[in-house]
């Protein structure tokens, strides 16, 4: 209620619409709409105008997306676009924005010492001065322009993995999702052994101590929550995994970590412990269906068997795999298993880009090539990967447009030469096939138009990229000064 009265709820209503509920994902609904009130989804169809009188007549007057308050009929305007739910990134890094093509054609650890690591530490030691300079702490605002490139691909949830130096800075990434209007899910980095050693938690306690900060800083807030994300399966010790696995159990959240995800690293790990990472993971019982690995490139039969046994949930990353050269995950063997997958981007500095509609696309790609199969992945199957199968897998009420599910929602411009023409029995293809990603028009989070006919309202991106640019020219000059950095995984 405000002081005017009460506030309408919202409406979209575009010419195609794609609700990708349970039971009827399939579904491709011509002139749909979608009605909230606050942040919930109330209503999802088809619309006619005895609907829109219906409404009307429940309502007094409706907010429309992309055309204001609307107390008439001709005032329920419908957009030349397909509405869909927010996307939901499972697997991502925001500390990684500044970094794009800071480091390249190297393998993963050398990758993540040459670049994450000394990113991270030159945020830390000149915090102060960056700080002066920039007119705001900087780790928040390299984390609100992820959260700008999340919002330009219709990116509306997303689970972090915050680790490196930026395990320290949970607060700043909560703030920073708070003002973008997005929801994120914090997995709270570790690491304790084969690491870079300035940021190895000694003694363990330290790590299930952050948790606790941030899950009492955050606690009773609907759109940040915290969870334990220790960095990589090498770089973390069987005490510390099983003690932030039963801090997970103990909360009831997930656990999220990466795993075997580079060759290199892969085959050093078999050698120096006698055994896969995954092989690992279960001897110390950190796997089940509350897990969630991160590229699981390096995947044997034996893993595979692991995996689907123990219910544990993969994230796959294909624009990470192939520019670090890591390679592709089973992911056809994994989804024949009963693995659950989804489809998510990675961090911006491996991936180079937030495009997750680009990531669905390689993903169904690569897989219709290595198998030479072009039923592998259809377009409908990996939308849902990016979607409702995401959503699933985070435990969260996104994904999908139906009553009760959150107001997440992306209306995708139809007029763009390269949707043209997209209509009911073509649009999920195009989406995947055709699309390049920017033609999210409006973006709507938790009830609230966060982009606007493609001008994001919550985030002054001149402001912030302007700043970023500054921060990352600082950033060349201390990497320059600096010595090489190595410690981490096969990089040692």
């Amino acid at each position: 209620m405000s002081a005017l009265g009460p506030t309408p709820p919202g409406f979209a209503r575009a010419r195609l619409l794609l609700p990708i509920a349970e039971g009827k994902r399939g579904e491709r609904v011509e002139d749909g709409y979608v009605l909230w009130t606050g942040g919930t989804i109330v209503e999802v169809g088809a619309y006619t105008d005895e609907v829109g009188a219906r409404l009307l007549a429940a309502h007094g007057a409706i907010e429309v997306v992309g055309f204001g308050l609307a107390t008439t009929l001709t005032g329920l305007v419908k957009h030349d676009a397909v509405i869909v739910p927010g996307f939901v990134k499972a697997h991502g890094h925001d500390h990684e924005s500044p970094i794009i093509g800071m480091v390249k054609d190297v393998p993963l650890t050398a990758w993540l010492d040459g670049a994450v690591n000394i990113f991270t530490r030159f945020l830390e030691e000149q915090q102060d001065e960056l700080r002066e300079d920039l007119g705001e702490q900087p780790h928040y605002l390299t984390y609100l322009k992820a959260k700008a490139d999340d919002l330009y691909y219709g990116i509306t949830s997303a689970m972090t993995h915050h680790c490196n130096f930026s395990k320290y800075r949970v607060d700043e990434l909560g703030r920073a999702a708070k003002t973008a209007g997005t929801r994120v899910l914090i997995a709270v980095g570790s690491q304790d052994r084969n690491y870079y050693e300035k940021v190895l938690d000694q003694p363990i306690s330290l790590a299930t101590e952050r948790l606790d900060r941030g899950a009492a800083t955050w606690a009773g807030d609907a759109r940040v929550s915290v969870l334990p994300g220790p960095d990589q399966l090498f770089s973390n010790g069987p005490e510390m995994l099983k003690a932030e696995k039963a801090w997970a159990r103990e909360h009831g959240t997930l656990f999220h970590c990466h795993s075997s995800e580079e060759l290199g690293t892969s085959l050093w790990f078999q050698k120096e412990y006698g055994k896969t990472e995954v092989e690992y993971a279960l001897e110390i019982g950190i796997l089940d269906e509350g897990t969630v690995l991160a590229h699981q490139v390096q995947t044997t039969p034996n893993d595979l068997a692991i995996l689907r046994d123990t219910g544990t949930r993969i994230v796959h990353n294909p624009l990470a795999n192939t520019i670090l050269g890591s390679g592709m995950p089973p992911i056809m063997e994994m989804l024949e298993a009963g693995i659950p997958i989804a489809i998510a981007t990675d961090g911006s500095g491996s991936a180079d880009s937030q495009n997750i509609l680009a990531a669905a696309r390689l993903a169904s790609q690569y897989q219709k090539a290595l198998h030479k199969r072009a039923q592998c992945l259809p377009a409908q199957q990996v939308l849902e990967m990016i979607t409702i199968d995401a959503a699933n897998m985070l435990r969260i009420p996104a994904g999908s447009l139906e009553p009760g599910k959150v107001a997440d929602l992306v209306i995708v411009d139809l007029r763009r030469p390269n949707l043209v023409p997209t209509r009911a029995s073509n649009v999920v293809e195009n989406l995947i096939w055709a699309s390049d990603g920017s033609e999210a028009r409006f973006v709507v989070a938790d009830g609230k138009v966060v982009k606007d006919d493609y001008r994001l309202t919550t985030i002054d991106v001149d402001d912030v990229g302007a700043k970023i640019l500054r921060l990352a020219e600082r950033l060349d000059r201390y990497k320059a000064e600096s010595e090489e950095l190595r410690g981490t995984g096969a990089h040692r």
